[in-house]
């Protein structure tokens, strides 16, 4: 069982920064991808970053571009989010995801295993 555990969420101000961090108990020989995504109240979950293995690929959601940073760390097993010049808008639980394809992906359906989210919230 695959275990990605997220942290780092809480409540900022708009305009200050948080940085999210995703661990994940995945062991394997074969590149994965990883992804962010977020889900307001009452919104279908949507996606923010992704990159790739080796981090050469990353693809964000506009919503985010030039604010968000998504990162990793194989040797720690370890995804990051920083978040810059945070809105109200950006207000969510924010998910953490893997998926088996070696490519920048997007979508839900192509991520395999899920954080259980962290709670971000931007006061205005």
């Amino acid at each position: 069982q695959v275990q990605l555990v997220e942290s780092g969420g809480g409540l900022v101000q708009a305009g200050g920064s948080l940085r999210l961090s995703c661990a994940s108990s995945l062991r394997t020989f074969s590149p994965y991808t990883m992804g962010w995504f977020r889900q307001a109240p009452g919104k279908e979950r949507e996606f923010v970053a992704t990159i790739t293995w080796s981090g050469g690929d990353t693809y964000y959601a506009d919503s985010v571009k030039g604010r968000f940073t998504i990162s990793r760390d194989n040797a720690k097993n370890t995804m990051y989010l920083q978040m810059n010049s945070l809105k109200s808008e950006d207000t969510g639980v924010y998910y953490c995801a893997v998926s088996h394809r070696p490519t920048a992906v997007t979508r839900t359906h192509d991520y395999a295993y899920w954080g259980q989210g962290t709670q971000v919230t931007v006061s205005s």
